[in-house]
């Protein structure tokens, strides 16, 4: 972070690659939209852009930093959105754009029922459960991105899983032995 404060745009580049993708899937999750986490992206990286020259070593972990930026731009959209949301039957049907085998249709459907049950959950709790269990963040470090203490985000997992369970619980024998 220092050298891309100083301007060094292969220090930038290095950042980028090192971190797009996994930030990119947390994103998404959050947000419900891969384009539209794609901008979140690219938001992200030019505030990283921004605020590297005021980077203060050692206060946080520079993930840390970064997944709390992602998260914060995150929840900012799903707040704009949700206070510009529009009438199903006015917004219409979404493309389909799976294709393949039956088995691959149903997997990606119980994989977008998994998904909106996520989405259902209040940003906190999608979060923690986001950074946990699909980021691979530690509690402790998921704990930092979201400025709570370890018990705080223990109550956050804790309760958005059984919001999951009772959200899955209608199709827990299609869930059985598929992985998304």
């Amino acid at each position: 972070m220092q050298r891309v404060g100083d301007g060094n745009e292969a220090a930038y580049r290095v950042l980028m690659e090192r971190h797009l993708n996994r930030s990119l899937g947390f994103a998404t999750r959050l947000v419900g939209d891969a384009a539209e986490a794609e901008e979140v992206m690219q938001e992200a990286f030019l505030r990283l852009w921004r605020s590297a020259p005021r980077w203060q070593p050692g206060a946080a972990r520079f993930t840390t930093w970064f997944y709390r930026v992602v998260m914060n731009l995150c929840i900012d959209r799903q707040r704009k959105r949700r206070s510009q949301a529009v009438p199903l039957d006015v917004a219409g049907d979404p493309p389909d754009g799976r294709r393949g085998a039956d088995g691959d249709i149903h997997a990606r459907q119980v994989s977008d029922r998994v998904e909106d049950a996520l989405a259902e959950l209040p940003d906190r709790q999608r979060a923690a459960i986001s950074l946990c269990y699909l980021q691979g963040l530690s509690n402790k470090e998921a704990a930092a991105v979201l400025e709570v203490n370890l018990k705080a985000l223990e109550s956050l997992l804790t309760r958005g899983r059984a919001a999951l369970r009772q959200r899955l619980d209608p199709m827990k024998d299609d869930l059985v032995g598929i992985a998304t």
